[in-house]
């Protein structure tokens, strides 16, 4: 059967693989449009295996909160090159899988969006792109009874941030999200911070006031300062100047906004699977 120029345009329309290969796939299938279709799905799944291995420095981190702020979706889409991840279709396709998450009410590679599943979209993405394109994470969040979600997306599409918090206060929240962006915390109190990070941080607190010609036992002292004034002060989200104000911590904002309270809080960013804290 004659392969035609409107056969390789319609597939071409129907899948957005590149031309030759739609014409390749068309001569395999004997004209058959949905034949044609599995094929490149197929050498799309087989180009992905191949590609496995390269390296995915850039990509899209994406948060979708409901109408209602009750739940939301999380997403990191990696790829190779910057100018993949800058792409209106690669935007467009995180897009699509970050809201069908949140549509559905739960997240995965399994999860079917427009009659497809997750990783389905991906395997397509990497037919067309010719990149190794992986599904880093994707996180679905629920607030509580009497709590809501607030989320923050950078604008260059590598950070996000999503928050539970209670009271009243939204706009706040907002802030905070966008507070946990700028200076990515790692905990969000002090209670929080494992015994043993302390005892890390005041071993090279000690040290580095012994280099500064403090005795030992002034040292001690000085490390302890040390991390309330500095070590808390970066990696404690409450304990952090609010980016607003920088005379002002996030605990002292919250509380001449609304004094909402923060439950919890997930970081997500191209380049790691996510992180957060929950507050128990």
């Amino acid at each position: 059967m004659a392969i035609t120029a409107a056969d390789v345009k319609k597939l071409r329309d129907l899948t957005d693989a590149p031309m030759m290969d739609c014409k390749k796939a068309l001569e395999e299938a004997s004209g058959d449009i949905d034949r044609a279709k599995d094929i490149l799905r197929e050498k799309g799944a087989a180009a992905g295996q191949k590609k496995a291995g390269r390296a995915t420095k850039e990509g899209i981190a994406k948060v979708a909160v409901s109408d209602d702020s009750k739940t939301a979706a999380g997403i990191i889409v990696e790829c190779e090159t910057d100018f993949v991840s800058r792409n209106d279709d690669f935007k467009a396709m995180v897009d699509t899988m970050v809201n069908g998450m949140l549509a559905a009410g739960r997240a995965g590679g399994d999860v079917e969006v427009d009659g497809q599943t997750i990783d389905g979209h991906i395997s397509d993405a990497v037919g067309r792109i010719r990149e190794n394109i992986q599904l880093r994470a994707a996180e679905f969040y629920k607030a509580g009874e009497g709590e809501k979600l607030a989320a923050y997306n950078h604008h260059d599409g590598k950070w996000a941030s999503v928050i539970v918090y209670s009271g009243d206060g939204d706009d706040a929240a907002k802030q905070v999200a966008v507070q946990i962006v700028a200076f990515k915390p790692s905990f969000l109190t002090k209670d929080e911070v494992p015994a043993d990070v302390i005892n890390k941080e005041m071993e090279v607190q000690k040290a580095r006031a012994i280099e500064e010609g403090k005795t030992p036992e002034m040292a001690e002292n000085i490390a302890k300062g040390r991390i309330n004034k500095e070590f808390y002060k970066e990696q404690v989200l409450l304990e952090q100047p609010i980016y607003l104000d920088q005379k002002m911590t996030v605990s002292d904002y919250l509380k001449q906004n609304g004094g909402i309270t923060i439950k919890s809080y997930s970081l997500l960013a191209v380049g790691m699977s996510g992180e957060g804290t929950e507050e128990d």
